[in-house]
C-alpha cells in the first residue's frame, strides 16, 4: 500500500462527493451505462445498487481505492486462513464450514464432515421420532437457549425458511436469548419435560445469559423429572469448552464442537446452525450451504470492479465517509425476513462499529452507521415519514422476494409495489407543483440498493447472508480496522458483575453516585416489607 497513493485518491473521493452533491438522483439514472454496471445478479439474487448516489468516476476512484489497499490480496488472505484476527490471533474461516475456503486445510475439511455428519444422524433421530425422551416419547419441543450469534442467525433462518414442506416433519422450535426470566418461561409454559428437548449454545460456555437460562432450564427439568440420569437425554450441547459442558450434565456424544476459527456472528452454518437444521432438513441445510458457497465462489473469483460483496462495502463506505450517512435501514418486504435486521445489526454492527485501527491506533474518520430497520409495509406507517421528509442522512437496503404465494398473488403485488415506491420516492422525491403546497415536498436524492431474491429458498438466502458477511469483511479491510473482535462488548459485562453483587446485598458505597442512586433504588423496590 502506498500511503500517498492512499491520500491521493480519497482527496479525489472528496472532490467527487462535492461535486456530487449539486447533481440529483434522477440525474444519474439517465446514464444506461453506469445502470448497468451497478447491476448484477448472482443464484437468483439480483443486487440492483443503480439508485446509489455514484457516477462512473467516483466508482472508478473507489474502485481504485480498493486495489491500492491491496483489498483482492487481503481477501485471499482471509480465504487461505491467515491469522487475520490480530487482536486475538486468530484465522477466520466461517467459509470452510461450506467448503468454500479454497486454502483450508485437509485436516479442517475433514473436521469440517466429521461434526456434520455427527449433526445430521442427531438431526434425522429427531426429526423421524427415532430420538426417545426419558419415558419414550418422542420431541415434540425444542428450546434453543443462546445470544448473540448463537442465536440470531439460527432464528432468523427457522422463521424464514418454515414454509419449506421439509419444516412440517420439525418439532416446534423456541428461542431463549434473554436473561430476563419472561424470556425463557414464556418459552417453557405449557411444555412436558417427557417430549422436550434443549439445545444449549456457547463458544466458550461461559456467556453469562446462556449459563443463567441453561441453569433455569436443567432446574425445571429435574423439578418435574426428579430424575438426573434422564438429562443427557434431553440436553444437547453446543460449545468450543467441551470440559465445563460435561460438569454441566451433557452426554459426550450430545456435544458438538465449535471450532475456534469461527466467530460467533458468522456461525450459523456450524453446529450453531442445529435448530435450522432440525427444521428444514439436512437437505435443504445442504441448499443453505451451497448458496452461500456460490458466494464465496463469486467473492474468490471475481473482478472487483463486477464483484457484488466489495461493490457493496465500496458503496457502503461512500456513504458513510464522504456523503455522511449516519444510518443505514434494512428494508425487508417479506414478513419471513422479519429478523433480518435483528441479525444484521450484530453482523455489521458489531463488526465494524470500531474507533481504532488494526495496530490499536485511534481513527478520526467515521466507521459502521447505525444499522437499523423493519419489516414493508409496516413501517411506512411509522418511521417512513423521517426518512422522506426528515433532515437525516440515510442509506437503505430493500430486500423484495419476487415469486410470491399463488393463492396470494395480489397481496404480492402490492407487496413488491410498495418495495419498489419506497425506493423511488426516497431516489426521485417529489417537488409540487404549487407553490402553496411546498410542505408535500420530499427532497429524496437518498442513496439505497434493492435486492430482489427470486424465491425465498434456501439457496437464495444462504447466498444473501454470505454475501453480507464478505460485505463486512470488506468494510473492515477499507476502513483499516479488525472486523473479527468485539471487545467493546466486554466492559458492560466486567461493570455488571460488582453491581449484581450489590444488588444482592453488599456495599455499593465505591460506586459512583449515579450507579449508586440506581442500585440503592432498585434495592428499595425490591425489600420485602
Amino acid at each position: 500500500m502506498n500511503v500517498s497513493d492512499t491520500a491521493s485518491i480519497q482527496d479525489s473521493l472528496a472532490a467527487s462527493a462535492v461535486r456530487l452533491s449539486s447533481i440529483h438522483s434522477r440525474d444519474l439514472l439517465r446514464d444506461t451505462v453506469r445502470n448497468s454496471s451497478l447491476k448484477h445478479t448472482l443464484v437468483g439474487c439480483h443486487f440492483d445498487f443503480s439508485r446509489q448516489r455514484v457516477d462512473q468516476q467516483a466508482l472508478a476512484e473507489l474502485i481504485r481505492f480498493a486495489n491500492c489497499i491491496d483489498l483482492p490480496a487481503k481477501r485471499d488472505d482471509m480465504l487461505a486462513g491467515a491469522r487475520i484476527n490480530r487482536s486475538e490471533n486468530r484465522e477466520v474461516l466461517h467459509t470452510a464450514l461450506r467448503q468454500g475456503a479454497a486454502g483450508a486445510s485437509e485436516s479442517i475439511k475433514i473436521e469440517v464432515a466429521q461434526i456434520k455428519r455427527r449433526l445430521y444422524k442427531c438431526v434425522k433421530a429427531i426429526r423421524s421420532c427415532r430420538w426417545r425422551g426419558y419415558t419414550g416419547k418422542s420431541i415434540r419441543d425444542v428450546i434453543h437457549i443462546g445470544i448473540g450469534g448463537s442465536h440470531l442467525g439460527p432464528e432468523l433462518l427457522v422463521n424464514a425458511l418454515a414454509h419449506l414442506p421439509s419444516s412440517k416433519k420439525a418439532p416446534k422450535i423456541h428461542f431463549v436469548a434473554n436473561v430476563d426470566a419472561q424470556d425463557i418461561n414464556l418459552a417453557l409454559r405449557g411444555l412436558s419435560p417427557e417430549t422436550t428437548l434443549f439445545i444449549v449454545v456457547s463458544k466458550s460456555f461461559s456467556t453469562l445469559e446462556t449459563q443463567v437460562n441453561a441453569n433455569t432450564a436443567r432446574s425445571w427439568f429435574l423439578e418435574r423429572t426428579g430424575n438426573l440420569n434422564a438429562l443427557g437425554q434431553h440436553f444437547l450441547g453446543v460449545t468450543n469448552n467441551l470440559a465445563a459442558a460435561s460438569e454441566f450434565g451433557f452426554k459426550k456424544e450430545n456435544l458438538f464442537p465449535i471450532q475456534d476459527w469461527v466467530g460467533g456472528r458468522f456461525s450459523l452454518w456450524s453446529a450453531v446452525g442445529l435448530p435450522i437444521m432440525l427444521k428444514i432438513g439436512c437437505q435443504a441445510f445442504e441448499q443453505l450451504l451451497e448458496g452461500a458457497r456460490a458466494a464465496d465462489e463469486h467473492f474468490a473469483q471475481s473482478e472487483i470492479d463486477r464483484n457484488i460483496p466489495v461493490l457493496a462495502a465500496l458503496l457502503a463506505i461512500w456513504n458513510t465517509s464522504h456523503l455522511g450517512c449516519n444510518s443505514l435501514a434494512v428494508l425487508p418486504y417479506d414478513k419471513r425476513l422479519a429478523l433480518l435486521p435483528d441479525y444484521l445489526q450484530q453482523l455489521e454492527m458489531e463488526s465494524n462499529g470500531k474507533s481504532f485501527d488494526i495496530n490499536g491506533d485511534p481513527i478520526d474518520y467515521r466507521t459502521m452507521q447505525v444499522l437499523w430497520g423493519g419489516c414493508g409495509t409496516n413501517g411506512q406507517h411509522a418511521y417512513h415519514q423521517l426518512l422522506h421528509q426528515g433532515t437525516s442522512k440515510f442509506a437503505a437496503d430493500f430486500i423484495l422476494v419476487g415469486k410470491g404465494d399463488t393463492k396470494n398473488n395480489e397481496h404480492h403485488r402490492w407487496l413488491l409495489a410498495n418495495g419498489i415506491a419506497q425506493g423511488q420516492a426516497m431516489t426521485l422525491g417529489y417537488i409540487p407543483i404549487n407553490q402553496a403546497e411546498q410542505f408535500k415536498r420530499v427532497r429524496g436524492n437518498h442513496p439505497s440498493t434493492t435486492i430482489v431474491l427470486n424465491s425465498l429458498a434456501a439457496e437464495q438466502i444462504g447466498c444473501l447472508l454470505a454475501i453480507y458477511e464478505h460485505k463486512v469483511f470488506c468494510q473492515g479491510v477499507l476502513w483499516n480496522i479488525n472486523s473479527f473482535d468485539q471487545w467493546g462488548v466486554e466492559l458492560g459485562k466486567q461493570m455488571a458483575m460488582p453491581i449484581f453483587a450489590q444488588l444482592s446485598g453488599e456495599d455499593a458505597s465505591t460506586q459512583d453516585p449515579a450507579t449508586r442512586h440506581l442500585v440503592d433504588h432498585c434495592l428499595g423496590l425490591n425489600r420485602t416489607e
